[in-house]
């Protein structure tokens, strides 16, 4: 692609005496060749880019605009950003727009146009699959299954039954979704458990991105939902009923248990735990190990709770400080016993 077509694919502002050279990908300033664009946020790393073999710097109009250099820069509000949306731009197409001989298609399955199908991977009745959507190796899509376009469902993958995926899902490897939800009923006079019944469905809204050997149930009697834009880490587990909200970061090994409910934009860091019923508000963020109780509500745009059970980082930090104190406060010494003599 020529630098002057990525600078107006980014809306970036190109200061450049050769804006027709060629841009073959992104890189770090390291690795970057004479066809590689990277990007700086700081004088630092503006010094490296500079000094490195890339075609182009990505920076701040802050750092590029009075700077007087040879390099061609691009000038954007938020490197990084342009940075990420570049190497998506640069990305070679994959050419995956066939059907491997060994797949198993059941023939009431419906294919969109320039569908790729994987080796050994199964698509079984009244699944509808979107045009440019591709199926990996060994992965399982079951009856009814929907899958809108543009998706990748990675190798391994096994969709349950009344899942619906939208536009632009990625699925990475050994994701299991729509599988049942842990619910159970006791039986008092037995002390044998019954399952609820699991019957609900699971909806990911477009633009979602689930990471490997991750776990999303089914709702139990109506659905589990994943709003659009969600990004979910690998080794991630969501109970039945839960309802994620949009553009929501969620990190590795974290749990979610049924019928939480997490806001738009909030933040969930690795290894949180939530307990069921909880509901995290809009723009919260979770601190790394923290653990919200069940039925427990937090709220507060933008502010970070942190510790078990969460409570505002402030105030953790304040406990953590007095407790700190104690540990360090001198033990009185303790006054000898008096023991009285027999007269």
């Amino acid at each position: 692609m020529r630098l002057i077509q990525l600078a107006e694919l980014l809306k970036a502002e190109l200061k450049a005496d050769t804006p027709e050279q060629d841009i073959s990908d992104v890189s770090s300033p390291k690795s970057a060749t004479e066809g590689s664009i990277v990007f700086a946020e700081d004088a630092d790393t503006l010094m490296d880019a500079l000094g490195s073999a890339a075609a182009a710097v990505i920076v701040s109009h802050r750092l590029g605009q009075d700077a007087n250099v040879l390099k061609p820069l691009l000038l954007a509000k938020n490197p990084r950003l342009a940075f990420a949306r570049a190497a998506h731009l640069l990305r070679p197409e994959e050419s995956q727009h066939t059907i491997h001989s060994t797949a198993i298609i059941d023939g009431a399955a419906v294919l969109g146009r320039r569908v790729g199908v994987g080796p050994y991977a199964v698509i079984e009745a009244e699944a509808k699959i979107g045009e440019n959507t591709f199926i990996d190796a060994g992965a399982v899509i079951g009856r009814g299954v929907v899958i809108g376009r543009n998706c990748h469902i990675y190798p391994r993958v096994v969709i349950y039954p009344g899942t619906e995926l939208g536009d632009r899902v990625v699925v990475h490897a050994g994701a299991v979704l729509g599988s049942d939800g842990f619910g159970y009923v006791r039986d008092d006079s037995t002390g044998e458990y019954t399952q609820f019944p699991q019957q609900g469905k699971l909806i990911i809204e477009e633009a979602v991105e689930i990471g490997a050997n991750t776990t999303i149930d089914r709702g139990a009697l109506d659905e589990t939902r994943i709003s659009r834009g969600v990004k979910i880490d690998n080794l991630v587990h969501i109970g039945h009923n839960v309802h994620v909200g949009r553009d929501v970061v969620i990190a590795a090994q974290t749990g979610i248990s049924g019928s939480s409910s997490i806001g738009n934009n909030a933040v969930v860091g690795g290894q949180v735990g939530i307990g069921d019923h909880a509901t995290i508000g809009e723009q919260v963020i979770l601190g790394s190990g923290s653990g919200v109780l069940t039925h427990k509500k937090v709220h507060g745009p933008g502010v970070v709770f942190w510790g078990r059970p969460a409570r505002p980082l402030n105030q953790y930090l304040k406990e953590l400080a007095t407790l700190a104190r104690l540990a360090r406060k001198p033990e009185r010494p303790r006054k000898p016993e008096r023991h009285r003599g027999k007269d």
